[in-house]
């Protein structure tokens, strides 16, 4: 007498991923994943739905909005097709199904984000920090040095203690070392603040390197209020000057 065949958990990979296993044969699943390098290397691929799921479900529609709710005889047809697909050993229907799924969470409205070139716009990319955030934020003036051709840019921010500066800096080819300072109208001076430009330079067109063609951004602050304040010069520490801003 042959012993009794034992069921091929190998097919149970996608209904396990899915919720749909009953307890007994999930506690059987789990215990052949423990061997299983094939199973668990195919529940890895599944399980990377669930970002994906959880991201719709966030931004699914209310009831109100849907215009059509897949009713319980779709839900009752996606588990049958499950069970089908156990049957059947046929491992591309399941991913057929938990894309299904995917949709019903979802919603039509959210469906269409799975696809955002449809809409013909792209999406505004977002500013690169917090020091890019602050310069679009404040009074902003800037100019270009007729001789160095250095490109500055300053915004400015009022604040209890002073004044907040944001650099903006393009054009400018290193290696330097280079400093921010504020002219009061009484022709005092402070230095906003410093930094280095590598040899590749910052705002560089056609530049070797992405970030030889960014600007330079830098934040510093003047004890100046915004009212006492003449200019700024970009100079570097021998004295050279780059750029000069009036405001």
């Amino acid at each position: 007498m042959n012993p009794p065949t034992q069921p091929d958990r190998h097919t149970d990979v996608g209904a396990y991923a899915l919720g749909v296993l009953d307890g007994a044969d999930a506690d059987r699943f789990e215990a052949h994943l423990v061997g299983c390098h094939r199973c668990a290397a195919e529940l890895e691929e599944l399980m990377g739905l669930s970002p994906v799921l959880a991201e719709f479900k966030q931004s699914a529609p209310t009831p109100q909005t849907i215009t059509a709710v897949p009713g319980p005889g779709l839900l009752n047809g996606l588990m049958d097709e499950v069970a089908a697909t156990r049957r059947g050993r046929a491992r591309r229907r399941l991913f057929l199904v938990a894309a299904a799924v995917v949709l019903i969470v979802g919603g039509p409205l959210a469906a269409l984000k799975l696809t955002p070139q449809d809409s013909g716009e792209k999406p505004a990319p977002p500013l690169a920090n917090a020091v890019r955030a602050q310069y679009a934020a404040g009074e902003k003036v800037s100019s270009t040095d007729p001789d160095t051709k250095v490109s500055a840019g300053v915004s400015m921010a009022a604040r209890p203690w002073g004044t907040q500066v944001v650099l903006e800096l393009a054009n400018v080819k290193g290696p330097l070392t280079c400093g921010l300072v504020a002219v009061g109208k009484d022709g005092k001076r402070q230095t906003v603040t410093t930094w280095a430009v590598p040899k590749g330079g910052y705002g560089i067109p056609g530049g070797t390197a992405k970030w030889n063609r960014e600007p330079l951004y830098a934040a510093g602050g003047a004890g100046f209020n915004r009212g006492d304040i003449d200019h700024f010069e970009v100079t570097t520490t021998e004295g050279k000057r780059l750029a000069k801003v009036n405001v």
